[in-house]
């Protein structure tokens, strides 16, 4: 098997699934590592390179929605949570942690090896997800300023201006990568922490609101570029440090 293939670890107290899953997922072209445990699980991601973890929610000692939580806090690889099929809480919590993706028990191995896929997919284009705050880090555009960890801008005369959680979040991912063309995708990913489902444009409703609060003319911005074909770009010039 090539070096080359992604690197899967599958975490599952139950052996026979964590064991039938491994050999389905190594036949198809993949490399793959078994945990019985969390506690097993973050010896082998301490390790190794893992590129996705499929994580089963419910076993014994510590559970699968505080290995996610552990994983997606690090910036580590993305989850794909095992759930069963009566546990609707479980699935809504991990993705409000930031599971990237779930599926319920009992599942179809071709199904999860797709949801594999996809997710790597999205993930491997996607830029590092945002870093951590610093006390007192300001970012600075245009005459604006954003003061990143009490989530407050204000503009030339000082005066705030309201951010919504997702506008500050947005508006934060664009200043962070300034020239870089965002997919909606990945601007869904970056903000949210959660695959996009068709036809989502609340990215473009997002980016709307936005414009009309820091752009000079919103019908023809010049800080949020839309791309045609491709997503968003932040033309304007950034710059920013922490304060003393």
């Amino acid at each position: 098997m090539s070096n080359t293939a992604a690197h899967i670890l599958v975490v599952d107290d139950n052996r026979d699934i964590r064991e039938q899953l491994g050999r389905y997922l190594q036949k198809n072209g993949l490399r793959v590592s078994l945990a019985e445990s969390a506690a097993e699980a973050r010896k082998v991601l301490a390790a190794a390179a893992i590129d996705l973890v499929v994580l089963d929610v419910m076993m014994p000692g510590e559970d699968g929605l505080s290995l996610c939580r552990h994983l997606v806090e690090a910036g580590s690889a993305p989850v794909i949570l095992l759930t069963a099929m009566a546990e609707e809480t479980d699935r809504i919590v991990g993705l409000e942690i930031g599971a990237d993706d779930y599926v319920t028990k009992p599942f179809n191995p071709r199904e999860l090896l797709a949801r594999i896929k996809a997710v790597l997919r999205r993930t491997t284009s996607l830029p590092p997800k945002q870093a951590k705050v610093q006390e007192g880090e300001m970012l600075h555009f245009d005459g604006w300023a954003l003061n990143v960890a009490r989530r407050e801008l204000r503009d030339a005369n000082g005066v705030s201006v309201a951010l919504s959680s997702g506008e500050y979040q947005l508006l934060l991912t664009f200043l962070r990568r300034p020239g870089m063309v965002l997919s909606r995708d990945q601007l869904l990913d970056l903000t949210s922490g959660r695959a996009p489902a068709v036809f989502d444009r609340s990215i473009d409703n997002q980016v709307s609101r936005l414009r009309r609060k820091i752009e000079e003319d919103p019908k023809t911005p010049k800080l949020i570029i839309t791309v045609w074909g491709g997503g968003y770009t932040f033309a304007g010039k950034v710059s920013g440090a922490a304060t003393q």
